[in-house]
C-alpha cells in the first residue's frame, strides 16, 4: 500500500509530468528540424529550437539548478530566462522571411 502512495507524491508526479514534457517537447523539436532539413528553411530550424528550449531546455535547467542547490529565487530565473530565450527563438521563426 505504500509503494501506491509513493508513486502519488506531488515531487514524483511534478517531476514525471515535466519530463514527459520535455519527452514530448523534443519529438515536435525533431519534427520541425526535419522541416528544416528538407526543405532547407531557417524558419524551421529556429522553431525547433526554441520549442526544444521551451520543453527540454526548461527541464535540463531546472534539473541541473535543483541538483546544484539552487535556491527557489534562482530556480525561477534560470527557468524563466530559458523559457524567454525559447520564446525569442519561437518568435524570430515567425518573424524571419
Amino acid at each position: 500500500m505504500t509503494v501506491a502512495l509513493d508513486l502519488l507524491a506531488p515531487d514524483l508526479v511534478a517531476e514525471l509530468s515535466r519530463a514527459l514534457t520535455a519527452a514530448v517537447g523534443l519529438f515536435v523539436a525533431s519534427l520541425a528540424y526535419r522541416g528544416y532539413r528538407r526543405n532547407d528553411a531557417s524558419k524551421m530550424r529556429w522553431l525547433a529550437v526554441g520549442i526544444a528550449s521551451l520543453t527540454a531546455g526548461v527541464y535540463a535547467a531546472v534539473t541541473v539548478a535543483d541538483w546544484a542547490g539552487a535556491g527557489e529565487g534562482v530556480v525561477l530565473l534560470v527557468r524563466g530566462l530559458v523559457t524567454v530565450a525559447g520564446l525569442c527563438a519561437v518568435l524570430y521563426a515567425l518573424l524571419v522571411e
